[in-house]
């Protein structure tokens, strides 16, 4: 087998960034790609593939994906109020006020847009502290 080295123009405002990627290892350019697609939201899957996938209903699909991003929602304190400030406050960095007020105003939405496994670990801190907790 030869290779054949494919001559594709490169316009001159993209030759440095091009000759960058060439230096780069197969596992150094994977790497690139996953971080490209999650800081853009995008996919460098060929087109083709998705059209290859087996047909998958609204209803099929709504129940198969796992959510990732979570908001956590403070439902109540209970018994512990100081240690759920103070775990508010750690999770947070609110001052004391400022966190005690979040609490008093349970149920109230205490971090957003956190990943899944941050928002099980502030889940567990709050409920070691003795609050009612919910991921939404």
């Amino acid at each position: 087998m030869s290779e054949e080295k494919k001559i594709v123009g490169v316009p001159t405002k993209f030759k440095d960034l091009v000759e960058q990627i060439e230096k780069l290892s197969v596992l150094d350019l994977a790497e690139l790609v996953k971080v490209l697609e999650e800081k853009f939201g995008v996919s460098a899957a060929a087109p083709v593939v998705m059209q290859a996938a087996a047909p998958v209903s609204a209803e099929d699909s709504a129940g198969k994906e796992e959510k990732s991003i979570f908001n956590i929602e403070l439902k109540a304190a209970g018994d512990q109020k100081i240690n759920v400030i103070k775990v508010v406050r750690e999770i947070t960095g609110l001052g004391l006020k400022e966190a005690k007020d979040m609490v008093d105003a349970a149920p109230k939405v205490v971090k957003e847009n956190v990943k899944k496994a941050e928002a099980e670990e502030i889940r567990k801190k709050l409920s070691e502290a003795g609050a009612t907790v919910e991921l939404k």
